[in-house]
């Protein structure tokens, strides 16, 4: 996760994450990812079931899920369980999770237990008593994921009307005082629709938008070739920013971040130095304390029959289940080779990874679509689009980064 707008616009400095000590359990949410102790954001699919069929849905989401979820008293002595191991948040997604009945319930028991709810959501169950429920047991925020303007989302989403819903949804977040942000995947049948986001974010004053980079997962690994080139790629990160710093230079307070590609962090910075930024010294002092990707380290995930993965993509590979070990325990347990590379996987990145100067600022970037495209998951990830130049550690380089 890069914020755009705190970084190129300035509205954090290092010393604000400093000033807290760093410690995720005292950081306040938009500091989070500069944390140097990284316990994990675990996203919980509460349930497989969903009311669309998303073409990109990381999740393989059905209709109707026949498969076990946790059930209440399960699901409650998880949350113990994660408040318990200092989770700083839990970021209830699905399916479609306002499909589970208890949603309200286990976010309220979150919140007493000292931890910030969050839910992703397609928004168009969201009603006006629902919004006002969701206020009322403390969510902090809700993501409603938009692919495009009507007749692309709708398309996205396998269901005409679903725009309108989610933007119903939206109105209703923002009459009950709910915080509520927008979730955009980019892919090449919609990034043409970025600018129209931003317009939306202005016309409905909408405070935060995250743009996706695709992940090759679930459905989404049947689109690959849906995905952008590595140019097109650039010239959307860069729109992303121009817009950003429009808002900003506007007295516009939007929050702007981008997700699942974290070679955004140095392309950011270059760009920073290209232009003279002054402030670009700090930007990178940021990307340090980010680290980048955090697979199976500073992000986890849980399924709805109690699985534990390394992030929401990777469901092809579990570490265990919390029906029969705490996720505290299985966590930090190290035996798996896998799970024990993860948690410093700078060290077995290989190819142009293995010796980017960057490495340390986007931590090796996704492994799951590493694996996908390549098989192998310490491969480079074909999604970065720095070039080879870009990533070389020149002399010149190493003597002023390190003085040596």
């Amino acid at each position: 996760m890069i914020g755009i707008s705190k970084l190129y616009c300035g509205t954090i400095e290092p010393s604000d994450a400093i000033r807290y000590g760093r410690r995720s359990k005292d950081l306040p949410s938009h500091l989070l990812q500069f944390s140097f102790d990284k316990k994990p954001v675990v996203v919980w699919n509460v349930t497989r079931t969903c009311n669309l069929r998303c073409v990109h849905c990381y999740a393989h989401a059905v209709a109707r899920s026949q498969e076990e979820e946790l059930t209440r008293e399960q699901a409650i002595s998880l949350v113990d369980d994660l408040a318990e191991f200092e989770v700083p948040v839990i970021l209830f997604s699905g399916g479609e999770p306002l499909l589970r009945e208890d949603l309200p319930e286990l976010a309220s028991y979150a919140v007493k237990k000292g931890m910030r709810a969050v839910i992703s959501t397609n928004g168009t169950l969201i009603s006006r008593g629902v919004a006002e429920e969701l206020k009322n047991v403390g969510l902090s925020y809700v993501g409603v994921s938009l692919d495009g303007m009507e007749a692309t989302n709708d398309r996205f989403r396998g269901k005409q009307g679903a725009f309108s819903r989610a933007m119903e949804g939206i109105r209703n977040c923002q009459e009950a005082g709910l915080k509520v942000g927008l979730r955009f995947t980019i892919n090449r049948s919609n990034f043409r629709e970025v600018p129209l986001i931003f317009d939306l974010l202005e016309e409905y004053e909408i405070p935060r938008v995250c743009f996706y980079h695709l992940v090759y997962a679930g459905r989404g690994s049947n689109i690959v070739d849906h995905d952008l080139d590595h140019l097109e790629t650039r010239r959307v990160v860069d729109l992303i920013i121009d817009r950003t710093r429009d808002l900003h230079d506007r007295g516009l307070d939007k929050e702007v971040l981008t997700v699942d590609n974290h070679a955004d962090g140095p392309y950011l910075y270059l760009r920073m130095l290209r232009e003279h930024n002054p402030r670009a010294k700090e930007v990178l002092e940021l990307l340090r304390m980010n680290e980048g990707n955090n697979s199976g380290r500073g992000i986890g995930c849980i399924s709805w029959d109690g699985r534990v993965h390394a992030d929401q993509f990777w469901r092809h590979r579990s570490f265990g289940n919390v029906l029969e070990r705490p996720f505290s325990e299985i966590w930090t347990d190290v035996s798996d080779p896998l799970m024990a590379k993860l948690k410093d996987k700078k060290r077995y990145v290989k190819g142009r990874c293995s010796t980017c100067k960057w490495l340390d600022l986007c931590g090796g970037n996704f492994r799951v679509r590493a694996e996908a495209v390549t098989g192998d998951v310490w491969a480079p990830d074909p999604a970065c689009y720095l070039t080879d130049e870009e990533i070389k550690a020149t002399e010149d380089w190493r003597m002023q980064e390190f003085g040596n």
